[in-house]
Order: C-alpha cells, then structure tokens, then sequence
C-alpha cells in the first residue's frame, strides 16, 4: 500500500525492488489527483525495467458512524446501563446519540450486537422503536464523536458504493487501474453491482480492471454466499481488519482457511491482508509471531500476502516489503510447501482441459522439465495452468 512513507519515485521503485509486484492506492485516503501521480510514478517504473506491475484501486465503501456529542471529548458508558441510539440530529449525551443511518434501524433485531470504535464497546439491542434502538452496554468504554459502527450480525439494505466510491470507480477506470477492491460487501449482489457500473463507466477502447472482494463481514459466509462471490469476481482479498472486529479473533484463521481453500477449489487468486508485520510501522524487524503469520498465509494457499501501514505510513517502508519478500522466498523453497500444493487438487473442474493443465503439471515434475509451454488466445489456457501452481515457468505463446 502506497502512502505518505512511500509517494516518492525514489521509494516506490526501491519496494519495486525489494519484491513488490502490486501496488495498492488506497482511494479513502488522499485526493484522485494525487493517486493518479502515483499510478504514473509506476508506469514510469514498469517501463523502466521491462516488467510489468500491478496497480489495485481500492475503494473506501460506506462508512458507518455514530453523530457527536455535546461534550467535545464524548461520554464514557457504563456496563450495564440503556444506551439510545436514534435519527434525532441533537448532540448526543450520556444517554442517546444519533445515529444517521436508518438502515441499520431498520435490519437490526432484539439481540443483535453492535461494535463502536472497532469493537472497544460492545451494546446489544435490548429494545427497538420507529427511529430508535435501545442498546444495553456489554462492554463498557468512552464513545465520542464521529465513532466507527460494526454490526456483525445484520445484513444491511445498502449499496457497497456511496457516491463518493462511484466517483473514484469512474476516475479509476478513466486512469487505467488493473484491479479494483470492493469494501463493504455482503453477498454476491454486490459484485454483479459493482461489475455493471465498470461496464458503464469504462470509456471506449478502454483497459477493464478485474475486481477484488474484500471479504470482511460475517454475512459473507451465509449459506453459499462465500463460493457465489468468489465465482464472481476475479480475486478475493482476505480483509483480516474488520473480519477481526466483527468475528470472534479465534475465528479469523480458520475463517482465513475457508477463504483460501474456497478460491483454490474454484482457481481464483485470494490475497491475505492486514497487520501482517504491524511492529514493523515502528521497528526494523518483525516480531517472530508476525514472520510465522505471514509463513502459514503462504502455506495456507495464498497468492499474494499484502502490506497496509508497514509501507503506508511506517518508518520502515523498505524493510517491511523486503521481509515479505524472504519469509516468501523461504517458505516456497520448502518441501512441505510443495507437498502441500501438490496434495490440494481442484475438485470443482471435471472438463478435458482442466485435466491437460493439471497432467501437464505432473509431467513437468516427473521429467524434471524447464518449462511448460502453452498456445492460448486469449490466455485463459495460461492462467489456468497458473492455478495449478507448477514448480517451473509458464511460457503462453499466441498467434
């Protein structure tokens, strides 16, 4: 991820070269103007070296806030006691507070659990009204203005797309990005949502991105919800941020295990992100949780293992993208990564040319072959033999 420690051209090519093939322009953050300098810094880039990088549009999605308080510094609510949540614009107190967003009103239910501040108070609904919820207080903590607002147990009746994310969609498209995130999503509607406005949006003769679902909402894992948008879209990212906020934390790495084996089974590529090697915003090596972290993403199936603050906005941009890139490296040289790539088959597929790609694999390991060369038209013949995951290079030939 591109941010304030990382906006030079001098930066952006040193993480070039430390190992990064993707560069994420976080579009909650900063002008359209400004992104568009950077995707040009790494066109320059690309150029430069004859190779080719990635650029990841990501858009921001709704965000859910309380309002504000009379008092500047906010309230402090204690376990156990009513806490109102309603539509009335009056500045909030110790016992209510406007919350402006009816749709949550209008999905939640007796029982239902809402987080403020990323999870650092928890109020249940206890009573529910026109224009109102009343939340008892389970975990106790200070709730001040303009305050994040989870809720992990309702599907909310809105678009992953506010106004501002339609505009930056449209900007994206205009400036050439080859992936776009998708926050906020909740079921596979959203991905047919987000696919129809790229088809309207993308000018004439233009590049069109493949799209990225940022799973990160408990409801993503409904019925087969899951296994509809990974068929969807063209990627997944596994968003471990507020996946952590609205599940349980002991459940994000099986969560995390699930995501990945669903891409796998269907052959779609699935990055795993978030506080990969948080310590190192502010220190030069990672701490040996992180370094194992990052290693069972990678043994897990991963594709791609993504940084956030590390190179965004840490002190040691450089060095987060180059331990990456040697847990990567050591990981990969691994034999039980090998056996674990080679024991996981792709059940789903059962046509003749899923059968040639995966027997061209074998062959390959069994004579020991330099490459595997394939004839495609449009490349989908490449990048499926790409899901299989060889142990050698992938050569497409094309008329």
């Amino acid at each position: 991820t591109l941010g304030p420690a990382s906006s030079s051209k001098e930066m952006i090519e040193k993480l070039f070269l430390a190992g990064a093939d993707v560069f994420r322009l976080n579009f909650s953050h900063g002008s359209q103007e400004q992104k568009k300098e950077l995707l040009l810094i790494i066109r320059e880039i690309e150029e430069k070296y004859a190779h080719p990088i990635a650029v990841l549009g990501d858009l921001q999605g709704p965000k859910l806030r309380v309002g504000e308080f009379s008092k500047p510094e906010g309230e402090y609510l204690e376990q156990g006691q009513i806490f109102r949540l309603d539509l009335d614009e009056a500045k909030g107190d110790k016992k209510r507070v406007q919350l402006p967003h009816p749709e949550i009103l209008e999905a939640s239910e007796i029982g239902h659990v809402l987080l403020v501040d990323d999870g650092k108070v928890k109020l249940t609904v206890v009573g529910k009204g026109e224009g109102y919820l009343d939340c008892r207080v389970d975990v106790e903590g200070k709730i001040s203005n303009r305050k994040g607002v989870n809720t992990p147990d309702s599907v909310l009746d809105i678009s992953p797309l506010t106004p501002k994310d339609r505009s930056d969609l449209e900007y994206m498209l205009k400036i050439g990005v080859d992936w776009v995130a998708l926050s906020f999503v909740q079921r596979p509607e959203d991905i047919v949502e987000i696919h129809e406005l790229i088809d309207k949006y993308l000018p004439d003769a233009a590049f069109k991105p493949a799209v990225m679902a940022k799973i990160e909402k408990p409801s993503c894992f409904i019925g087969d919800s899951l296994e509809r948008i990974v068929e969807l879209c063209e990627g997944i990212m596994v968003a471990r941020g507020d996946l952590g906020v609205e599940c349980a934390p002991e459940d994000v790495p099986l969560l995390q295990k699930q995501i990945i084996d669903t891409c796998r089974m269907i052959g779609k590529p699935v990055v795993v992100a978030t506080q990969m090697l948080e310590s190192m915003i502010e220190s030069p090596t990672p701490t040996r949780a992180e370094a194992s972290d990052v290693a069972t993403a990678i043994y897990d199936g991963a594709d791609a293992i993504m940084l956030s603050a590390e190179s965004a906005a840490g002190r040691y941009p450089e060095e987060s993208v180059a331990m990456q890139q040697r847990i990567i490296n050591r990981v990969e040289a691994d034999s039980h990564y090998r056996k674990m790539l080679h024991t996981f088959e792709q059940l789903e597929d059962t046509s003749p040319s899923n059968a040639i790609v995966l027997a061209a694999r074998q062959i390959a390991r069994s004579v020991q072959a330099k490459s595997i060369v394939s004839f495609t038209l449009r490349g989908s013949t490449v990048l499926r033999a790409s899901q299989g995951r060889p142990s050698v290079p992938i050569l497409a030939i094309s008329p």
